[in-house]
């Protein structure tokens, strides 16, 4: 089904004047009300889902563009309204980064309809990175061209939701030539437990985690022991990691059997081969080459508590 499928002209506005993002909601589940009769039964309690998932978590997407959404009760309907903001306003993204906004993708689904919103929002975000087509939408002040535009640009929101859909695309790959101080710092800077490791040409070939680099830096003879509370900090313990910290890189500890699947497996697989394998992570490639990561949380903030 086309992108264009689920937009109607009279749930495009253009020139919308708002201080900040909760206004700008407020503004556009007004609009959306008196246009669509199922919304204006539910005005409230739309107003008030939204608002509350995005005090869970911010949805500015960057790029310019939010994607504010909520599942309603009761609500047999799923509604897609595009706002584009006469001035940009600056909003934080769910990493705390203040962001530039001037396009709102808004979603509105009853519960039943979870699928068709999860595939909405992630062709969306595909949206995004057509700069040509992103740039048009946010110059242009006729609704009618901005239409016609979306539905020339012929995007399919596919049946499934499938890796690709909601991978996380900024997690950026470790190289074998990694040192474990680089490692080390990238896990706290990135608030991240594991990482890809690839090689020159981007292929995809394991993973290294904290795991690797705290077995480093025990004593070699540490697992054959019961008890070391013996050992003290500054002594043996870690006193190898210390030492080869810049030394010693990513191709030396790696793990080679790491979980990948390509872009195209359903999240139910991915999901399958979390829990029968226990990993907390799955890596997503194209053509043997790493292009994202999906989280045990990926699945719970993208899937269950959308």
């Amino acid at each position: 089904m086309k992108l264009s499928s689920y937009i109607d002209k009279k749930l495009v506005y253009v020139g919308i004047e708002a201080k900040n993002k909760y206004e700008v909601i407020t503004k556009m589940v007004e609009m959306i009300a008196k246009a669509d009769n199922i919304s204006k039964n539910q005005k409230e309690q739309i107003l008030t889902s939204i608002l509350n998932r995005e005090e869970e978590m911010s949805t500015v997407m960057g790029k310019g563009v939010a994607i504010p959404h909520a599942k309603v009760d009761n609500y047999d309907d799923i509604v897609l309204a595009i706002g584009i903001l006469k001035d940009p306003i600056y909003c934080e993204s769910a990493l705390n980064i203040k962001e530039e906004i001037k396009v709102v993708f808004m979603i509105i689904s009853g519960v039943a309809k979870t699928k068709i919103m999860l595939k909405l929002i992630s062709t969306i975000m595909n949206l995004v990175s057509n700069s040509e087509l992103l740039q048009f939408i946010k110059n242009e002040s006729e609704k009618d061209n901005i239409v016609k535009k979306i539905k020339d640009s012929n995007i399919e929101v596919s049946e499934n939701v499938i890796a690709e859909d909601v991978m996380e695309k900024n997690i950026e790959p470790i190289l074998l030539t990694n040192t474990l101080h680089e490692v080390a710092r990238k896990f706290i800077l990135d608030n991240i437990t594991g990482l890809p490791v690839v090689d020159e040409n981007n292929q995809f070939i394991g993973e290294i985690t904290e795991r690797e680099l705290i077995e480093y830096g025990m004593p070699k003879y540490a697992s054959l022991m019961n008890d070391l509370a013996f050992l003290n900090i500054g002594e043996q313990t870690f006193e190898l990691y210390f030492k080869n910290e810049h030394l010693i890189t990513v191709k030396d500890l790696y793990r080679k059997n790491a979980l990948a699947v390509d872009k195209n497996a359903s999240v139910i697989e991915v999901c399958f081969l979390m829990i029968t394998k226990g990993n907390t992570r799955v890596y997503v490639v194209e053509n043997k080459k790493y292009i994202g990561m999906i989280t045990r949380s990926d699945i719970i903030k993208k899937v269950l508590h959308i």
